[in-house]
């Protein structure tokens, strides 16, 4: 346990990682464009919005660490989840809209990457692993349910407006069918526009932890911004971005969200 990676044990079914609501820059903004560049691609409030999760049992996992210094939902080795697609790498130098993220020199170098990955990602997976396993030991099969965000236009990632909801299993890899469906439905009852296994399939925690076979089954659930902030229709700026969080407007979404989370926890506990 460290001042950056903070862990909420539960004993339900449910293990619910938060890798990118961090803003700690760890000491390199003034190696960077601006701070707030840095912090541009945070999933904003993440943490908020699921911040009933411990209440229905669930462990959660949460580092504060940006994903500017270095992204734990990446594979570690450096190889890109998407190929062909762009994306972010382990330590980003871009920002999802492919604005430089660090000043001209400052960019880092491979050894410093790999004293990231020493200092950052291996204790949050470490972290991760041993509450799933603690998890396992309690219940025949568990879910490990990674939460993400994203603005719901981001033409270097994706064509048009992303659906207010996307799950990922990896095609159906990490997560059995019938809770990839349960959760479809629920996502198809609300009313809002959803996709399974769409732009995004799930990253690196989603496709490391998913193993269905040996009780673990991996969800990624990437949310578009509008469906629980008031986003901007502009490209975030620091006169528009982040907007502050509002529990009213993020409340339908809430909702839907623990119907998710109290399904998930059902349907491993049978």
């Amino acid at each position: 346990m460290t001042d950056w990676l903070t862990v909420t044990e539960g004993t339900a079914p449910l293990l619910v990682s938060i890798p990118h609501t961090g803003t700690d820059l760890a000491g390199i903004d003034n190696r960077l464009v601006s701070p707030w560049l840095g912090r541009r691609d945070c999933d904003w409030w993440i943490d908020n919005l699921y911040d009933f999760a411990a209440g229905l049992g669930a462990t959660v996992v949460h580092t504060s660490i940006s994903r500017t210094v270095i992204d734990v939902n990446r594979d570690p080795s450096g190889a890109s989840l998407y190929p062909g697609q762009t994306t972010t790498t382990l330590c980003p130098t871009e920002t999802f809209d492919g604005d430089p993220l660090y000043l001209p020199g400052e960019e880092p170098t491979p050894s410093e990457i790999d004293q990231r990955r020493i200092s950052y990602f291996v204790p949050y997976h470490e972290m991760l692993a041993a509450q799933a396993v603690r998890l396992r030991g309690l219940h025949e099969k568990i879910v490990i349910y990674d939460c993400h965000s994203i603005r719901s236009v981001l033409p270097r990632l994706f064509y048009g407006t992303l659906p207010v909801f996307n799950l990922g299993t990896n095609d159906g890899q990490t997560a059995d069918p019938t809770l990839q469906n349960l959760v479809g439905q629920i996502m198809a009852e609300s009313g809002e526009s959803y996709v399974v296994n769409g732009r995004f399939k799930g990253g690196w925690i989603t496709r490391y932890f998913g193993n269905p076979q040996g009780g673990y089954h991996a969800l990624q659930m990437e949310l578009a911004d509008r469906g629980y902030l008031r986003e901007p229709e502009a490209k975030g700026e620091p006169d528009n971005w982040p907007v502050p969080y509002d529990a009213e407007f993020a409340a339908p979404m809430r909702a839907t969200l623990t119907k998710i989370l109290q399904t998930a926890i059902d349907w491993a506990g049978r």
